[in-house]
């Protein structure tokens, strides 16, 4: 394995592992009682929250539904897509 491919795998690892973490930020928006500032739930907040806050700024919650975790995993997806997928630029070069 060559740095080549090491360097896709870690970007392609990073990519998922972001994808999760937004998920698990809608998740967490379903259940409001929990303490963000609490162990298990500030893994998820410190790593998604400074994407989050500048989109807030140009999408407002529909019906007090922050849908901004939602567009992030949409956006993430499709650069992970368009990057490493099958016919990726990344993966063509």
């Amino acid at each position: 394995m060559n740095f080549t491919d090491l360097s896709l795998l870690g970007l392609n690892l990073l990519l998922g592992a972001m994808i999760l973490l937004f998920i698990c930020r809608i998740v967490l928006t379903w259940y409001p009682q929990a303490d963000a500032r609490r162990f298990p739930f500030i893994l998820v907040i410190l790593p998604t929250e400074p994407f989050l806050i500048p989109l807030r700024k140009l999408v407002p919650p529909i019906g007090g539904v922050d849908i901004t975790p939602i567009i992030w995993v949409g956006i993430v997806s499709l650069l992970r897509e368009v990057l490493l997928g099958q016919q990726g630029l990344l993966k063509m070069m």
